[in-house]
C-alpha cells in the first residue's frame, strides 16, 4: 500500500488543541500538508491555526465534540468541502478520570467511553467513506498501553482504549477482503507529558499524574507523521511502554503484583486537588492550550526505542548487532569452558 507523501496530503487532526494532537498538527503543518483541527476548546483551535499559519502552514479549525456523531461527521465533510479531499485522519481525542471503580459514577464512566471510544469509531465512520472514494488514505487512532494493560484508577478510561483495540481489529481484516487501500494504524503511547493529567477529574484527593518515565508528545507526533506514510499496524512509543506490554502478555499476575505495589504511588502527586477542582471531562476548561504538560522533569528528551520503529533498517542492525554480542558472550564462555574441561 502506498501513501502520499505528507507535503501532498489533507489531514485531519480531531483532539488538536492540546497535546499530542497539537504537536502532531504543528508537524504536519510545517511538513506541508494541509491542516484541519479540532477539538472543544475554540480559543485552542484559534491559536494553533495562527501558530501553523505564522510557520507557513495551511491550516483550518472546525470546532467539535466528538461524542457526537453528526459533530465529527461534520468534520470529514469540511476537510473535504475546503480541500477538495481526505488523505489522512489522525483521532486523539481524550478525557481522563482518576478514581476507584467504586467511585466512579455511571455518568462518568459513560462520557469517559463516550470520548475516548465512540469518539474514535465516529472518526473512523466519517472518515473511511471520503478515504475509500479518494482510493487509499490512513486511519491514525491515537491508543494507549493501557489497550493491553489496565492501570489502577482507570477502569473507564482502559475500557475504553481495551474497546478501540478491539474495533480496529475487526475493521482492519473487513477493509482487506474488501481490498480496500486504507492503512489502519493503532499507536499505542507510554506515559506522556502532556496537559491530560492536569485536566482530568480526579476523586483520589490529590492533583494526579501518569507513572513515570514520561515521554515528550514529539515522540508520539513523529510516530503519528512516520504512520501517515508508511502502513503500520501498531506503534507502541516508548520503551517502558513496551516492557509493560510485554510483561503483561507473559505473566499478568506478575503485572498484577508490580502495579498493587507501585501502580497507585506512582500515579499520585502531593499537590492536594479536589474533586470539585475544574476539569475537563463534560466541558473544555481554559489554561491548557499546549503542547506540554507539567511534568518536563521526569520526562525523556525522546524514545530511542520508538525511533528504532521508525528506522527499521537501524533497527534490524541494532538487533543483529546486539544477537552477534550475545553470540559472542556465550561462545566466549563456551571456549572457557571448554579448555577448562581439556586441560
Amino acid at each position: 500500500m502506498q501513501l502520499k507523501p505528507i507535503n501532498e496530503q489533507v489531514v485531519v487532526v480531531c483532539g488538536a488543541s492540546s497535546g499530542i494532537g497539537r504537536e502532531a498538527a504543528l508537524r504536519f503543518g510545517r511538513q506541508g500538508a494541509k491542516v484541519v483541527v479540532s477539538a472543544r476548546s475554540e480559543p485552542g483551535l484559534r491559536s494553533l491555526v495562527d501558530e501553523i499559519r505564522a510557520e507557513g502552514g495551511e491550516a483550518t479549525a472546525i470546532p467539535a465534540d466528538v461524542s457526537d456523531f453528526d459533530q465529527v461527521r461534520a468534520i470529514a465533510d469540511g476537510a473535504v468541502q475546503q480541500y477538495g479531499r481526505l488523505d489522512t485522519w489522525v483521532h486523539a481525542a481524550a478525557v481522563l478520570l482518576y478514581a476507584t471503580f467504586e467511585d466512579t459514577t455511571p455518568e462518568e464512566f459513560e462520557r469517559v467511553v463516550d470520548v475516548n471510544l465512540m469518539g474514535q469509531v465516529y472518526g473512523a465512520m466519517a472518515a473511511l467513506p471520503h478515504l475509500k472514494r479518494e482510493g487509499r488514505g490512513a486511519l491514525i487512532h491515537i491508543s494507549s498501553i493501557e489497550a493491553r494493560r489496565a492501570l489502577p484508577y482507570h477502569s473507564a478510561y482502559a475500557a475504553a482504549k481495551h474497546g478501540i483495540d478491539g474495533f480496529l481489529e475487526a475493521m482492519r481484516v473487513e477493509l482487506r477482503k474488501e481490498g480496500v487501500p486504507v492503512s489502519v494504524t493503532q499507536i499505542l503511547p507510554a506515559t506522556i507529558n502532556t496537559p491530560l493529567f492536569s485536566k482530568a477529574r480526579t476523586k483520589i484527593g490529590v492533583k494526579p499524574m501518569g507513572a513515570p518515565p514520561f515521554y515528550p508528545p514529539g515522540s508520539v507526533a513523529d510516530a503519528i507523521l512516520y504512520a501517515a506514510e508508511h502502513p503500520r499496524r501498531d506503534i507502541v512509543v516508548g520503551g517502558v511502554g513496551k516492557q509493560l506490554v510485554t510483561t503483561q502478555r507473559l505473566s499478568p499476575r506478575l503485572m498484577d503484583e508490580i502495579l498493587l505495589r507501585v501502580g497507585f504511588r506512582l500515579q499520585r502527586t502531593n499537590e492536594p486537588k479536589s474533586a470539585d477542582a475544574p476539569d475537563n471531562l463534560f466541558a473544555p476548561i481554559q489554561g491548557y492550550d499546549r503542547s506540554e504538560g507539567d511534568f518536563g522533569k521526569l520526562s525523556f528528551r525522546r524514545s530511542l526505542y520508538t525511533w528504532l520503529q521508525r528506522h527499521p533498517t537501524l533497527k534490524a542492525t541494532a538487533m543483529l548487532g546486539a544477537a552477534a554480542g550475545a553470540a559472542a558472550i556465550i561462545d566466549g564462555r563456551t571456549s572457557a569452558t571448554t579448555r577448562t574441561k581439556e586441560q
